[in-house]
């Protein structure tokens, strides 16, 4: 798959992975910033906390390209 993110300097190449991993039967998701989040008793709960986690991200990168409204930040 061809993507470039926005921080990326040229499009490349790369492979989507699942992002789930059990570990002596507990569930982990790994992230873009190399962190392993976890434990989860289940898949469906890393995948559910996966998602969350994204949504996260992204709203607080929303947020962080807003100016700020305020002189205190």
């Amino acid at each position: 798959m061809l993507s470039k993110r926005e921080q990326d300097p040229q499009t490349a190449l790369r492979f989507r992975s699942d992002r789930v991993s059990r570990v002596n039967g507990l569930y982990f998701f790994s992230t873009r910033e190399n962190t392993l989040e976890g434990p989860f008793y289940t898949k469906e709960d890393a995948e559910r906390e996966t998602d969350a986690y994204i949504r996260r991200m992204q709203a607080g990168k929303a947020s962080s390209d807003e100016p700020p409204t305020s002189l205190n930040g």
